[in-house]
């Protein structure tokens, strides 16, 4: 929970648990007036911004290079897609945005066509937070393109082979369900490209398989490793007597354990390898419970093995080994720390990481320089050419894993904080007056660890509270740098608190110096942390974890890796404080409770078994309104318990009925967080497993936000109240803002009956961008290099969201609809006549044109654009329209900016060669920020003298145009003369002397180009002038310099003189095309020849 989520129980409630009643739908009315739903509308137009960062990137699980162009390779990042590069990692692309899932286990490349590739989604992983998947697809573009092949049920792939003599025959290791029994969790077989699967080895419901692989030799022998594995929320197993190493020497139709010399009993994980040097030997890595386990070696393909030493590592996390492509004895364990053996698996030794993350998934050895490897980890992607000794990072991958979300109130722009799966807590601008945008430079850490719920002093941007895993809490001084540890800790005698993984905390909307921080336990701080005070007993069931099943049954202590990796169960997720009573708190605990006290903490009661809810789900967040003090929000999370339903809760009554809001949701896709809008009422948000949805209704109907995000969770949602911006947290993509969402709160049912409708408009800043890294143009990023990340800023510029109820449409389009209908019908259709076809070719096409008005309702600047039906966005750069049609562009000026000030904007169509009005001018207003040390005092004689520029420099344009028109002319008048025989040469004695007076007037704009060509020093000409005070003056808020006064009046004097020039040399040129007029001579263009 955030300061601007709160929570309010208006009833108070003294103690036990409350009776909850259902409530049907609709039966208890609103305290809100309902606006109906505005179902046709699509909100597309609200487009998220990626902010980033890649500072941290995040997990990568998996990686394919082409064995035929090591340059392009793929890379699985555990939650954030696919990605690809072509060029070795300069650029990296996502490739798997639009799919059904976001979590990948596994990227595998035909070996007979590198252009075909196959994905099993789901992570391979059995960590706390990793997600599911829908499967496993298949490209064959490349990755342009993807389909579905099936195994929907699997959740997780945690590898895919196939045959390299054969591509329509392959096998799939799925590794099922991590957080319930059943689905698909076999070793499966297509002997048709994927269209088809049979599994051809199953254990259990419990038991899924973690790796196969194929003897390069031989495609009928294959290996492959199943592992029994379940999490729950309060714990963990990951072995048990189903944990086997199985070989096939026919494809799969048959396999038998391999056991001789491996362990026996419960066995966890089992990770393995072959030599590619020499296949007979193969490597396994073993997770056991006590000494049992270790790494392994065969030397006879599996008939035998023999212990070669103890190291095993977190079935949880790693086990995956990967042997050198030309050494047999040479071989990596991920771990941690890269563990590295050279005597086949006896001795270790961890790999050089400096400079380097840590939690090692997956190592690309290049087989023809094996001091080239590519490392995948916790914190992206890194590179190595010299055998580990140094790491290049890929500091392009924005897959950042974040957990939660805050922003601050800095001004002008606000800063975004959250904390990160293992890499750190950070903070970073929500924009920045660069025209590079926000680099990773822009981006800070706050503190270490496995990063998670950070809160900001909403009266002191530089005072942030940073947390890591449970509980570790810092008070960061974003001046100084400075960390402050303020974790509570227990007193002498008191029992050990038990933390989340991620501890709620929020900053008291009543004291901005007073945090809530939670435990199992509700602290309370008064002094930024300096001293705390408990205000609660424990506030969970308290229940002993370990009488709780995990597969069916109760697991002793010496369960392989009991409980690993898991928060220890009973502690509270979300805490909440009233805007209308300082002593109403709310908290969730994640067995399943919501708590209550209306006094402070002096006394609490519980809120169990609503209706509809699975007992004991986890209490994800919790809000209440801002604008009822009896409506309350929830969503609840039964991801762990393998129930993915979303469920979003609301109470009208202070928590006495319950209805369920999460209607239309998609059906898989467990519910994180929700928000309500601080000025609607029924404006809702909801963040998801799979996105984020909108309600404008109060929660009766959802639309998707999709926009500019990719398929991602959304484990958080902040609204940044001061600019209206949805600011969200994902689960493998990084932060992301929905830059002023203002415009949904003015959605209505009836705006789907009007023509067109324009919604209130935001106020906007105005200012220049700075250029701190040089370049212009596309080139922002200066001299860096393509790698360079950044992410792009939103426009400076206002920006209008409008409605158009229909597409405008052309005869030809008409025609052809109305064709198709007739088509469906079955009904004949007929050629148009000649004269429906001519008016159709005839026709213009329709557009919609914005004008802007100032303030004294003069029209300074129209914007063109299609004519689509539906939400869209535009936006005004402040600036006027170039007096230069060469230079004029509808959606950009080159121009100088109007005033701060008061405007409204209007809409016409254009159809059928007629405006028409659409929608009457709705007002807005624009803001100087202010942000120059030097900016132009009076802001009027800045504008009046922009505008005598303007006027000077249109001029000047539209004169050289025509000078260049003349220029031609004569050109062609020559060449006349040469052609026609039969005119003068006068003609051409009196064009050269023309010519002569063209080259002075060329000089007098342009300057001597010929002296300037052999590095002379030249005066500037005419135009170069004017140039150097527009674009020098209009790019920033600074007044006229005394040199740009100066300059121009130089500029207007020689103009004058030019200008008179250019009128007679007209006149001179005219007279010679009569005289060609009159003759046989060529026509010259421009020139009506005589007729008649």
């Amino acid at each position: 929970m955030k300061y601007l989520h709160i929570c309010f129980l208006s009833v108070v409630l003294l103690g036990g648990s409350i009776n909850l009643i259902a409530q049907k739908k609709g039966a208890v009315a609103s305290a809100t007036t309902k606006k109906d739903s505005a179902s046709a509308i699509n909100l597309d137009a609200f487009e998220f911004r990626l902010l980033g960062p890649a500072l941290m990137s995040g997990r990568v699980f998996d990686l394919a290079i082409n064995p035929q162009n090591k340059f392009e390779y793929y890379v699985a990042a555990a939650s954030g897609g696919v990605w690809k590069t072509t060029n070795n990692g300069v650029t990296y692309d996502p490739i798997f945005d639009g799919e059904g899932a976001y979590s990948i286990g596994c990227v595998t490349l035909d070996p007979g066509n590198p252009n075909i590739v196959w994905v099993g989604t789901g992570e391979a992983n059995n960590q706390r937070s990793v997600a599911y998947g829908d499967g496993i697809y298949k490209s064959e573009d490349g990755g342009k393109s993807w389909t579905n092949m099936g195994l929907t049920k699997s959740e997780h792939i945690s590898r895919i082979v196939i045959d390299p003599a054969n591509s329509d025959i392959m096998y799939v290791a799925a590794y099922g369900p991590l957080w319930d029994s059943a689905g698909e969790r076999s070793i499966y077989k297509s002997i048709d490209a994927g269209k088809t699967w049979k599994a051809v080895l199953t254990v259990s419901t419990n038991t899924g398989f973690c790796d196969i692989m194929m003897d390069p030799r031989n495609s009928n022998v294959l290996y492959a490793s199943a592992h029994q594995r379940q999490r729950k929320v309060y714990g963990f197993v990951s072995g048990g007597p189903e944990s086997a190493l199985y070989k096939s020497t026919d494809g799969g139709s048959t396999w038998h354990k391999l056991t001789n010399g491996l362990p026996s009993g419960d066995v966890g994980r089992i990770g393995i390898a072959f030599a590619p040097s020499n296949p007979d030997i193969l490597y396994a890595q073993i997770e056991a419970a006590g000494d049992k386990g270790g790494f392994f070696r065969s030397t006879d393909r599996g008939a035998s093995w023999q212990k070669q030493s103890g190291l095993s590592t977190s079935g949880n996390y790693y086990e995956r080994i990967f042997v050198d492509p030309h050494n047999e004895n040479k071989v990596y364990s991920c771990d941690m720390l890269i563990q590295l053996s050279l005597d086949g698996g006896q001795t270790w030794k961890a790999v050089p990481t400096k400079n380097k993350h840590v939690d090692n998934h997956v190592i690309y050895i290049d087989p023809s320089n094996t001091n080239h490897m590519l490392v995948g980890c916790d914190g992206g992607l890194y590179e190595t050419y010299d055998n580990t000794a140094n790491w290049n990072y890929k500091a392009n991958l924005p897959i950042t894993q974040f957990y939660k979300v805050a922003t601050d109130n800095a001004f002008p722009f606000y800063n975004v904080y959250g904390g990160t799966q293992d890499n750190n807590s950070m903070g970073g601008p929500s924009r920045t007056i660069n025209n590079h945008g926000i680099s990773n430079a822009d981006w800070y850490i706050t503190t270490g660890g496995d990063g998670f719920e950070s809160q900001v002093d909403p009266e002191d941007p530089n005072t942030v509270y940073a947390q890591s895993q449970y509980g570790g809490i810092v008070r960061y001084d974003k001046k100084s740098g400075e960390q402050v540890d303020i974790r509570p800790v227990e007193a002498a005698g008191e029992p050990a608190l038990r933390w989340n993984w991620d501890a709620p905390i929020i900053v008291s909307q009543h004291n901005h110096q007073r945090l809530y921080f939670g435990a199992n336990k509700l602290f309370r701080s008064d002094d930024r942390g300096n001293t705390w005070t408990e205000i609660s007993p424990d506030l969970s069931r308290n229940e002993d974890r370990n009488k709780l099943p995990i597969m069916g049954k109760i697991w002793s202590v010496d369960a392989v890796a009991k409980n690993g990796s898991t928060d220890i169960y009973g502690q509270l997720t979300t805490i909440a404080e009233s805007k209308f009573d300082e002593n109403l708190l709310y908290a969730g605990t994640d067995d399943g409770l919501i708590q209550v006290t209306t006094n402070g903490g002096k006394t609490w009661t519980a809120i169990d078994n609503i209706p509809g809810v699975p007992k004991k789900a986890y209490v994800y967040q919790i809000i209440t309104s801002v604008h009822d003090k009896n409506t309350v929000y929830v969503t609840f999370n039964h991801h762990r318990y393998g129930d993915f339903h979303p469920y979003v809760y609301r109470s009208r009554d202070a928590g006495k009925t319950w209805t369920a809001i999460q209607n239309n949701l998609p059906e898989r896709g467990s519910a994180y967080s929700i928000a309500e809008d601080h000025m609607d009422a029924d404006l809702l948000f909801t963040g998801t497993e799979f996105g984020i949805f909108a309600s404008l209704d109060g929660g009766n109907k959802w639309l998707p936000l999709k926009a500019g995000l990719p398929t991602v969770a959304v484990r958080d949602i902040e609204i940044q109240r001061r600019e209206s911006d949805l600011v969200i947290a994902t689960f493998g993509r990084g932060f992301y803002v929905l830059d002023d969402y203002s415009p949904m709160r003015n959605i209505k049912k009836e705006d789907e009956a009007k023509d067109a409708v324009i919604y209130p408009v935001k106020d906007a800043w105005m200012f220049d961008e700075a250029s701190p890294l040089g370049g212009y143009g596309d080139s922002k990023k200066g001299s860096m290099g393509e790698s360079y990340f950044t992410t792009p800023n939103p426009k400076v510029a206002s920006v209008f969201t409008y409605y158009i109820k229909d597409n405008l449409q052309t005869l030809q389009q008409k025609r052809q609809k109305a064709e198709g209908e007739k088509i469906k019908k079955g009904e004949p259709v007929y050629y148009p006549s000649p004269d429906t076809l001519l008016l159709e070719d005839q026709q213009p096409k329709p557009y919609l044109l914005f004008t802007i008005y100032d303030a004294d309702g003069n029209a300074i600047r129209r914007i063109k654009t299609n004519a689509g039906k539906g939400l869209h966005r535009i936006e005004w750069d402040f600036r006027y329209p170039s007096g230069n049609m060469e230079e004029y562009s509808s959606d950009g000026g080159s121009s100088y900016k109007a005033l701060p000030g008061n405007y409204t904007i209007g809409l016409h169509k254009f159809e059928d060669g007629i405006f028409t009005q659409l929608a009457a001018p709705v007002p807005f207003t624009t803001k100087a920020l202010n942000w120059a040390s030097l900016p132009a005092t009076d802001k009027n004689a800045l504008m009046a003298y922009n505008n005598k520029v303007y006027k000077l420099r249109r001029a000047v344009d539209g004169t050289y145009a025509y000078f260049q028109q003349l220029s031609d002319k004569l050109k062609q008048i020559k060449a006349a003369v040469i052609a026609a025989p039969q005119l003068p040469l006068s003609i051409a004695t009196d064009a050269n002397a023309i010519q002569k007076r063209i080259d002075a007037v060329q000089i007098q704009f342009n300057g001597n180009g010929s002296l300037a060509a052999r590095q002379f020093e030249t005066l500037p000409g005419i135009r170069d002038r004017l140039n150097t005070i527009a674009y020098g003056l209009w790019g920033n808020s600074a007044a006229p310099t005394t040199t740009y006064l100066r300059s121009y009046d130089v500029a207007e004097k020689q103009f004058t003189t030019a200008y008179a020039e250019v009128k007679s040399i007209d006149a001179a040129i005219q007279l010679l095309q009569q005289q060609l007029a009159n003759s046989n001579a060529p026509v010259i263009t421009g020139t009506l020849p005589n007729w008649k």
